[in-house]
């Protein structure tokens, strides 16, 4: 069976599992604060992945992958690394600037594209690093705001630093995940990207108990109170990372990411509905630039 393609699938449900898991967190930092709820994806999706990862050896029958030379520095890449755009992010939000910050992330799948070539090779062809470029031009024209144009203006070089940062931080997350993901010796594409994804979260986990222990107990502590809530963010984030890291298994990460930015055409979309909202030009000419960028990077997709 050719699974050349199957990134496809796998980053459409795990975009549409990350908007699920972002709603969960963002009504948990109500109540428990912005690194408790942050926390939730790992402590409780962890779990998850372990019984993911039960279900796929049990299914195919194969052996859990060993580790090549290179798995635990790009596993710890990855984890670490995620966990800095986070924090980058929330530094962000204390400099009023978060919408700025925002739309600078959105770089990410062009930082991608130079990433995963300078450390894993990945090559892109000249019309798939076009559709990276246009789909990503896209999306900060959408977002382009003028609330946000006049904060980039009165904001300061710090917030846009903050920005840039983080969009690198995730982008080397991704390169770290797929790199562990090929490093592994051994096993199908699902087995490794589900061995990586328990790694990473076991990892994550221990990180960030650690700091809550150490610095934010109530954050902790508020987790475990509402753990109902939190078991389901946790089983949603956990199943959205199982398919992003099915799809890192498969293609260049930056081909993961850009198609992952139709996020932003289903966001419009409920906007419009919800607060009858009337669609700008410059809106419309966004869409239509990641769309064209999206059909692009699938005509090229291989």
């Amino acid at each position: 069976m050719d699974t050349s393609l199957v990134w496809i699938p796998a980053t459409l449900i795990a975009s549409c599992g990350q908007v699920a898991r972002n709603t969960m967190q963002r009504r948990l930092a109500e109540s428990i604060g912005t690194v408790g709820a942050a926390q939730v994806r790992f402590l409780y999706g962890f779990p998850f992945s372990l019984l993911f990862l039960a279900g796929v050896l049990a299914v195919s029958g194969e052996g859990l992958p060993g580790g090549g030379p290179g798995f635990r520095p790009f596993l710890l890449l990855g984890a670490a690394t995620q966990i800095l755009a986070t924090v980058l992010m929330l530094a962000a939000m204390r400099e009023r600037s978060f919408s700025v910050v925002t739309a600078l992330i959105k770089t990410e799948p062009i930082q991608l594209a130079l990433y995963g070539l300078a450390v894993l090779g990945d090559r892109l062809a000249p019309l798939t690093l076009a559709a990276i470029v246009v789909a990503t031009a896209g999306v900060i024209l959408v977002g382009w705001t003028p609330r946000i144009a006049g904060e980039m203006r009165g904001a300061g070089l710090r917030p846009i630093l903050f920005g840039l940062a983080a969009g690198a931080m995730f982008a080397l997350s991704a390169i770290g995940f797929r790199g562990a993901i090929l490093s592994l010796d051994g096993g199908s594409f699902v087995v490794r990207a589900t061995t990586a994804l328990t790694a990473s979260l076991l990892v994550q986990t221990a990180i960030l108990l650690a700091y809550l222990l150490a610095f934010d107990r109530a954050g902790l502590v508020g987790s475990l109170a509402v753990w109902r809530q939190s078991l389901l963010a946790g089983l949603t984030g956990a199943g959205a990372s199982q398919f992003w890291f099915i799809g890192f298994a498969v293609t260049a990460a930056a081909n993961v990411r850009t198609l992952a930015l139709v996020e932003v055409l289903l966001a419009q979309a409920v906007s419009r509905r919800l607060f009858r909202q009337v669609t700008e030009t410059r809106e419309l000419g966004g869409i239509a630039l990641i769309l064209a960028g999206v059909a692009i990077l699938l005509a090229t997709a291989r």
